[in-house]
């Protein structure tokens, strides 16, 4: 290991990405005799100036995951510490091989369900360089995601990942990671361009029959009905497409509830009796979908219950603290 260790440390050598894959199974595997040194070594690799450099190399060659995802790791480091004083055409690289990677492996259902984890992670990696570059160097993003998204549903379905992970990041987790200017100017731009989400997001709900493309659409939508104008909630077929066509469907009916829920804990005088239709079509629903002889507490209990029936009971009830809040 301590061989292993020296060759990977001397910047002076070409990086031996086999020699990385050694150190990285070492660390992981919980009953190594050198699991230690072995995650001693990729500290400091980690610490090391331009390991980031070495990214492309590490996910295009390493033969485990959890040696891409160290890739992924080293990159993400750069990208958040590191990008402003990286020249263009080095930010610029990276931001093409993120993107082109993401592109390669979400373009066929095999090799998307087969490369998920790295998919995912490589997706939080673009949400790091979209927070740096979005909106002012990276203008055309969400229209440059949203066309794309229309010309393969295997790829619109990661392409759902991404948009909700920059709403969430965005709203949600950007406190402590931001400025505030930067997050006003994010926000603002979010605001300004979601016609085109919600435009994505009507034609995934009127169209696709493919069951994984509506759940990632479904928990997208989720994601952005908190802050998104009034308007697109109750002025366009939203809740009807969510009641009716979803929520009566057993195996969309918990994401449609929380996106319901979402709704139902906003508050806006002048729709108020857009309020009362929706508490009401939900209840006719759920006179349909809920025997009146059915027992709520049994369908939550899991020696009777299944998992989808128990998150719905567990689901409900802030439905209703929302409404009457």
């Amino acid at each position: 290991m301590e061989a292993a260790g020296v060759r990977l440390l001397d910047e002076s050598k070409p990086f031996d990405v086999e020699v990385l894959d050694g150190v990285v199974a070492a660390a992981y595997h919980p009953s190594h005799p050198e699991r230690s040194a072995a995650n001693s070594i990729l500290m400091k690799l980690r610490e090391q100036a331009n390991t980031w450099a070495h990214a492309d190399a590490i996910i295009e060659r390493s033969k485990i995951p959890e040696g891409r995802y160290f890739g992924l790791l080293a990159l993400d480091d750069a990208i958040n510490t590191r990008w402003k004083i990286l020249p263009d055409e080095q930010r610029a690289g990276i931001k093409g091989f993120i993107v082109n990677k993401i592109i390669q492996l979400s373009s066929d259902e095999q090799t998307a369900t087969a490369e998920r984890t790295l998919i995912h992670q490589m997706n939080k990696v673009l949400v790091s360089i979209l927070k740096q570059e979005w909106p002012h160097n990276w203008p055309s993003f969400i229209g440059d995601i949203c066309g794309a998204s229309r010309t393969s549903e295997i790829l619109c379905e990661n392409n759902m990942h991404i948009l909700r992970l920059l709403s969430e990041e965005v709203f949600d987790f950007s406190k402590d990671a931001m400025t505030t200017a930067k997050i006003k100017t994010m926000k603002d731009s979010l605001n300004a361009e979601f016609a085109l989400i919600f435009r994505l997001c009507e034609f995934v709900l009127g169209a696709s029959q493919r069951p994984r493309l509506i759940d990632a659409t479904l928990a997208t939508l989720k994601a952005f009905l908190s802050w998104i104008p009034f308007g697109y909630l109750f002025e366009t077929p939203l809740v009807e497409t969510l009641v009716d066509r979803f929520f009566m469907a057993a195996q969309f009916r918990n994401a449609a509830l929380e996106c319901l829920t979402e709704i139902a804990s906003l508050t806006e005088p002048k729709y108020d009796e857009a309020f009362v239709r929706l508490y009401l079509s939900l209840l006719a629903a759920l006179n349909v979908v809920v025997p009146r002889d059915a027992s709520l507490a049994a369908a939550y209990d899991p020696a009777t219950g299944n998992e989808r029936d128990q998150l719905f009971v567990q689901r409900l009830p802030p439905f209703f603290s929302g409404m009457f809040k």
